[in-house]
């Protein structure tokens, strides 16, 4: 089943009254096959380097969306057509990407979902610098590590806990 972040908003004010539930500010731009996607966070703070990124997406994602803060930089990207190639082959539902990718076309023919602010043609540096698993701040919410994504055409959600399909 698909995320519906309108429905799913709709079922739990109290959550976003709270904050338990929030949503992520506008202007995400979508890649990738999956329009909607799902799935528990892992968290990935950097800085115009990638090198992280590829390393967690090496690993086994097993559903998860890779959360990453690039501080919103617009100066290079840091996801491409071979990490987005990578994530669907090591089984990641998504990624949100708080910076740039590249490589459009690439990623729109991958399997799973992803946004982020721009497209860039730039690679990022590769220093092996950042922080794997902490909490980030995404624009508009902080995102934890286990923390629910949803995402689908009408915006990204991140909740405290996994949600009940509405």
């Amino acid at each position: 089943m698909h995320p519906v972040t309108t429905d799913l908003c709709d079922a739990n004010e109290p959550r976003l009254a709270d904050g338990t539930l929030r949503v992520l500010t506008p202007g995400f731009r979508h890649f990738g096959k999956r329009v909607a996607f799902a799935g528990p966070a892992a968290t990935l703070k950097v800085f115009e380097d990638n090198s992280l990124v590829r390393t967690l997406l090496e690993a086994p994602g097993q559903g998860r969306v890779l959360v990453v803060d690039g501080g919103g930089s617009m100066r290079c990207a840091l996801v491409g057509g071979l990490l987005g190639q990578l994530a669907e082959k090591n089984g990641w539902a998504g990624i949100v990407v708080n910076g740039c990718v590249r490589d459009s076309a690439e990623l729109d023919a991958c399997d799973i979902g992803i946004r982020a602010l721009a497209v860039h043609p730039q690679k990022s540096q590769k220093r092996n610098i950042g922080q794997p698993d902490v909490p980030v701040q995404m624009p508009g919410a902080v995102v934890r590590p286990g923390n629910w994504i949803y995402a689908d055409a009408d915006g990204v959600l991140v909740s405290d806990t996994q949600l009940p399909e509405a």
